[in-house]
């Protein structure tokens, strides 16, 4: 067969697969070849879906809800979720014209950035970063410019740094928080800071929400499209299912902004996945409206996350040459390796091999001087996986 004329797209051979996803694929082959593997390189709860959001998507498909909806999801659904960003948020002037249901937060973020992104068009994005950001900017053709932030200052973006990064090319600015992959979350005066900077300079901002729940030693999540009506004007926050109720293969990601943007978000979805899977958005409608039901669930997984998240910070602070930052949120913690002079890549391989550690490289995050650990799997591989590392770690100093 001649295959002379053959050659990938740009934009395919512009992007990298997720080097999460190869971390817990590689993690697995060796698990099932039989190695006892601590796997720590989960982006996921390992808690099972509440059952009455299960119930409620058996008892949708039980009546039939086996078609297509409208592309930008569930009108009822869509209207409890600008009733919840409107009460629990405090974002004003949200309807369900506002909001999106998409296949997964993953998506949500891509369609936000498409939406409002183009070829010769600047992403700043906020460092460490989630691995997706950079290749979804490239992918809409857009160049992803990276403002980085260091264990030093909390893995937090200052204003000063935001606004020396922006150029007249600069139109969206992706920000996490609670962040992956350090746990840092953002209060009111820094996020406040960022937004005052976003509208002096007209630019948009990308608010990735989807940790708002799972937050620790008495922190508060800040919403930054509800600081005024212009913040709100130029935020698109998304957030998702996923890691609040542990729905991540359930694939429902959500956004709210301004009626412009969420409807050349639904057009663009129409034209690509038409709407996100109908039955399992009534399992979503289910946590939405159950809010007692679902604030229990919650505080179980937080009290197990809590435990777990202490349990580790205490164990990396006794591994000699390891610092790590107290994360405050989501389920990761983000520690420097730097002091062994190995970059994150070789670091991550060798504990994998040698001590059969699955961690993520902080290369993958934008920070070559970390790796990424989540607690969102037992106490007892915990425990495991610390004192492996911290073996091997002796070794290498």
């Amino acid at each position: 067969m001649d295959t002379s004329n053959f050659k990938l797209s740009v934009w395919a051979d512009n992007i990298t697969p997720s080097p999460t996803l190869a971390v817990t694929a590689r993690a697995k082959a060796l698990k099932a070849a039989g190695q006892d593997i601590c796997g720590f390189g989960a982006g996921e709860p390992d808690f099972d879906t509440p059952d009455f959001i299960k119930d409620a998507c058996r008892k949708a498909l039980n009546e039939g809800q086996t078609k297509y909806i409208p592309a930008p999801g569930l009108p009822e659904l869509r209207a409890v979720l600008a009733e919840k960003y409107t009460n629990e948020n405090g974002i004003e002037g949200l309807s369900a014209e506002n909001i999106v249901t998409s296949p997964g937060g993953k998506y949500s973020c891509h369609l936000a950035i498409q939406s409002v992104c183009g070829p010769g068009d600047e992403v700043l994005i906020a460092a460490p970063y989630w691995v997706s950001y950079p290749e979804m900017a490239k992918l809409c053709g857009a160049n992803p410019t990276v403002v980085s932030a260091k264990d030093s200052t909390g893995f937090k973006v200052s204003p000063e740094q935001l606004d020396a990064a922006i150029t007249d090319r600069t139109r969206l600015f992706i920000l996490n928080s609670p962040s992956n992959p350090t746990g840092a979350v953002y209060n009111r005066e820094e996020l406040e800071g960022l937004m005052e900077v976003v509208l002096r300079r007209d630019i948009l901002l990308m608010s990735d929400e989807i940790y708002e729940y799972l937050l620790y030693d008495g922190v508060t999540h800040h919403s930054p499209a509800s600081f005024s009506k212009e913040a709100a004007a130029h935020t698109i926050t998304v957030s998702g299912f996923s890691k609040t109720f542990s729905m991540t293969g359930w694939r429902l990601g959500t956004l709210a902004a301004r009626k412009e943007i969420a409807k050349a978000v639904s057009s663009i979805q129409s034209h690509t996945t038409s709407n996100a899977t109908t039955f399992a958005q009534f399992g979503a409608l289910a946590a939405m409206k159950n809010k007692e039901q679902s604030r229990q669930e919650i505080d179980k997984m937080l009290t197990a996350f809590d435990r777990r998240r202490n349990l580790m910070l205490d164990g990396l602070g006794e591994i000699p040459g390891i610092t790590c930052q107290r994360a405050q949120g989501a389920f990761y913690l983000f520690p420097n390796i730097s002091s062994f002079n190995l970059k994150s890549n070789d670091f991550s391989a060798r504990l994998l091999e040698d001590e059969k550690v699955a961690v993520v490289p902080g290369i993958a995050f934008g920070d070559d001087d970390c790796v990424r650990l989540s607690y969102a799997t037992s106490d007892d591989i915990i425990e495991k996986g610390l004192s492996r590392l911290k073996n091997f770690c002796q070794r290498l100093a």
